[in-house]
């Protein structure tokens, strides 16, 4: 199912009815920003899953070295 021109230039024109063509760059401008933020947050978080994934790994390598000396 995809959105033809006619469904698309409808929804322009809803837009325009609702919001007038002065706000619209305004908002244009939220949505950029607001994209902009959401990405860097998503950015964010993959660095602090990665940096906790490899902490938890050489503390996981650690624990094992150190049963094994243990079992010598």
């Amino acid at each position: 199912m995809s959105i033809g021109f006619t469904e698309i230039f409808l929804i322009i024109v809803v837009i325009l009815l609702l919001f007038g063509s002065k706000r619209i760059p305004e908002l244009a401008k939220a949505m950029g920003r607001a994209a902009y933020e959401f990405k860097n947050a998503k950015e964010t978080l993959k660095k602090e899953a990665r940096e906790l994934s490899e902490t938890a790994q050489e503390a996981a390598c650690a624990q094992a070295q150190k049963d094994e000396q243990e079992v010598k």
